[in-house]
């Protein structure tokens, strides 16, 4: 007796045209990052030897010029190594804060095509300048090192998570930052004006614990007076730092960081119309 019941019929799977490239973003994000590297370092010459220069001489004629008017520096028996822990972190948060929010005008012309958003252009440059300004700390202060009799016992998680905070606050400060410029172009002149006292305000010239306790009770809502202190505490076994908050800075840069995400999804087109 022939089976009566019908066999399934399997459907046909065909190919959807038109899906999106995979890993789209992530060659966006390298495209962008090699399009920033040719332009700022590719014309001039010496390249990416300028970034590690500059913030060296800005050690150099701080520690020359700290050392003629005092015999030790605040913490162990280097004033470079002593300026460098404070000045490489500080160096992070400005580039960051300054690239990104710069970034939209940067990569205008291109996040007119639909396949770039504005999300890659400030990830790019959170991957090249950060991870240029790490190398760049790691590279002086191993030199430091090397070559000077500091002396100095390295714990790897506070350094790296001062220099991770400082990433994050320079990103949070500069995609606020990239909104207001678009829209009060006189804000990019009022910030640097403003943010210039923190160069001084940041502790590196000095250390927390010996300020007053009404310029503390002021300087604490610097997150980067927690960021500087976190990262000598893994070069200096002796300075405890009780004052650093981690939990204060991350809220805060993450904070920062998102309501600047919202207002960049909010106004991105009306920034590239402009």
């Amino acid at each position: 007796m022939a089976d009566s019941q019908q066999q399934p019929v399997l459907p046909t799977l065909t190919p959807v045209r038109g899906s999106p490239r995979r890993f789209a973003t992530a060659r966006t994000i390298m495209a962008l990052i090699l399009r920033e590297m040719s332009t700022r370092y590719g014309r001039t010459p010496g390249g990416y030897l300028w970034t590690v220069l500059e913030p060296l001489a800005a050690i150099l004629f701080l520690s020359l010029g700290f050392s003629l008017m005092l015999h030790n520096p605040s913490l162990g028996n280097s004033f470079l190594l002593f300026y460098a822990t404070g000045y490489m972190p500080f160096e992070i948060y400005m580039s960051l804060s300054r690239t990104c929010r710069h970034a939209i005008g940067f990569s205008k012309p291109l996040l007119r095509y639909p396949a770039v958003t504005w999300i890659d252009a400030m990830l790019a440059r959170l991957l090249l300048n950060g991870l240029t300004g790490v190398f760049n700390t790691f590279l002086l202060l191993g030199g430091i090192l090397l070559f000077t009799d500091a002396q100095a016992m390295l714990d790897p998680e506070p350094i790296l998570s001062a220099l991770l905070l400082a990433i994050l606050l320079g990103l949070g400060i500069g995609s606020i930052n990239a909104v207001l410029t678009a829209f009060f172009p006189i804000w990019d002149i009022i910030w640097s004006v403003v943010n210039r006292p923190l160069f001084i305000a940041s502790g590196i010239f000095f250390l927390y614990d010996d300020m007053p306790r009404f310029a503390q009770d002021i300087l604490w809502y610097n997150p980067l007076i927690h960021i500087v202190g976190l990262m000598r505490t893994g070069f200096y076994p002796s300075y405890a730092a009780s004052y650093v908050s981690e939990l204060y800075v991350i809220f805060l840069s993450l904070g920062l960081t998102a309501f600047g995400f919202l207002l960049l999804a909010r106004f991105n087109r009306d920034i590239l119309n402009r």
